[in-house]
């Protein structure tokens, strides 16, 4: 599997017993949003026009339903908004990629021919992600990929799961955007794809050619649950009170992480960076011995940091573990070799 096509989560020896790997909510799953997969009705199609459910999408962040896009997760849509961009520029159309980001962008970037650009005001599309991934950082510049870029896509797949700040971004830049949500890491049911996008006010021919280059019943029963949950009042209730859980949890892995002598990076979101005290095949090692004993990180290599890892925070039981199992691997603090 080529570098940005890596991802967290399981893996060919399934699911780790404590997983860090992952930015979805360790407070998960939430109740409310699990209680409506399970009532799901799979024995029908959903209503090919979604007609019901963009209407509360739409009332939900207060636009109107025609600026509502369904997305089968938020790589599906990576995938078609890259492909409209290429047929929106033509031959040599430029996308802009943030220093660290998502594999999907660049993939989707080289499946359709965009070649990357260092200056936004060249690209035809632009990413940006705030907070972003791998460093749960605030996005540097967004008002300016707002206002230059021909089409820019704000990946907000962990604006849920902001712990402290807020997006600095004016309404009006906002209003620029496409705003892409993907609410089931928040909730903790990653295991159900399903995204939805805002788009910017006054887009609606592009929001109808890029409806056309989706296929139809781009949700199954269970994507339209979770997201029909996830506007729902009880969801946001038990998503709010969760933040305070992850927030003293998280207090407590940095510290963890500290004490191994791991160097932490700030972060803003349920998971952040750190800088082990091995590298290069060590780290290799130490991070395969690791997955030995149930427990995966995420290598931020390719997201292009490396000699990192990204942890998801998780229950200090797991916490606990990484450390024990850590201090396993490196004889007690002897690095290894």
């Amino acid at each position: 599997m080529s570098e940005w096509r890596v991802h967290g989560g399981p893996d060919a020896q399934g699911v780790p017993v404590h997983d860090f790997s992952t930015n979805s909510n360790a407070c998960g799953p939430c109740p409310s949003a699990l209680a409506a997969l399970q009532a799901a009705d799979a024995t029908h199609y959903p209503d090919a026009s979604y007609s019901a459910l963009r209407a509360q999408l739409a009332d939900f962040h207060g636009v109107a339903p025609e600026r509502v896009l369904l997305a089968g997760s938020a790589s599906e849509f990576i995938f078609r908004v890259s492909a409209w961009a290429a047929q929106q520029g033509g031959a040599g159309a430029g996308v802009w990629l943030p220093p660290q980001h998502y594999g999907d962008y660049s993939a989707a970037a080289q499946a359709w021919g965009l070649r990357r650009v260092e200056r936004v005001d060249m690209a035809q599309l632009a990413w940006a992600c705030d907070p972003a991934s791998p460093l749960g950082q605030p996005q540097a510049g967004l008002a300016l990929l707002a206002r230059q870029a021909a089409v820019t896509v704000l990946d907000r797949a962990y604006e849920p799961l902001r712990l402290d700040g807020s997006l600095a971004l004016t309404q009006e830049d906002l209003l620029r955007v496409w705003q892409l949500w993907t609410p089931n890491k928040a909730l903790g049911l990653t295991g159900v794809r399903a995204a939805y996008v805002i788009a910017p006010l006054g887009a609606l021919q592009d929001v109808a050619q890029l409806e056309r280059l989706a296929p139809s019943w781009l949700l199954g029963a269970h994507g339209v649950a979770l997201l029909q949950a996830w506007v729902q009042a009880p969801t946001q209730a038990w998503l709010k009170d969760s933040l305070q859980t992850l927030r003293a949890w998280k207090a407590r892995q940095m510290a963890l992480c500290a004490e191994l002598g791991w160097h932490c990076l700030a972060s803003s979101t349920n998971y952040f960076c750190a800088r082990p005290e091995v590298q290069g095949r060590a780290l290799a090692q130490a991070l395969t011995g690791l997955r030995a004993q149930g427990i995966k990180l995420r290598d931020a290599t390719s997201f292009g940091l490396p000699a990192h890892v990204r942890l998801g925070v998780l229950a200090p039981q797991a916490q606990d573990a990484l450390q024990m199992a850590w201090l396993r691997l490196t004889h007690k603090g002897r690095a290894l070799s």
